[in-house]
């Protein structure tokens, strides 16, 4: 990727298939929805009772750093699973970054 390449931006060859990521709504979640929304704006976020979700075209990513700075603390990535309640994509998980997308890795 060239330094001038969108951090969430597709892999080459990877699908503009429908991602999502559901959420329990709660203190932390509205932080890490904020931090999506920012870092992916194609995404488009549905607000329901006790749960949020949120859809992007191809490609969703978490970033840590991101999502910190909305909490004003650290954040591990594998606390997402605390608030997650469904998901489609192929997960790509690293201590940086939560992926979701269908195809071809970055």
């Amino acid at each position: 990727m060239s330094s001038n390449a969108s951090p969430t931006a597709p892999a080459a060859g990877a699908s503009r298939q429908p991602v999502f990521i559901s959420l329990q709504t709660n203190d932390i979640s509205r932080g890490i929805v904020d931090a999506i929304v920012a870092d992916n704006p194609e995404a488009s976020v549905s607000e329901y009772p006790a749960m949020v979700k949120i859809d992007a075209p191809g490609r969703l990513v978490i970033r840590r750093e991101s999502v910190e700075e909305r909490l004003g603390r650290r954040w591990d990535v594998q606390e997402l699973h605390l608030s997650l309640i469904s998901l489609s994509g192929n997960i790509d998980e690293t201590d940086e970054e939560f992926t979701l997308q269908w195809g071809a890795r970055r």
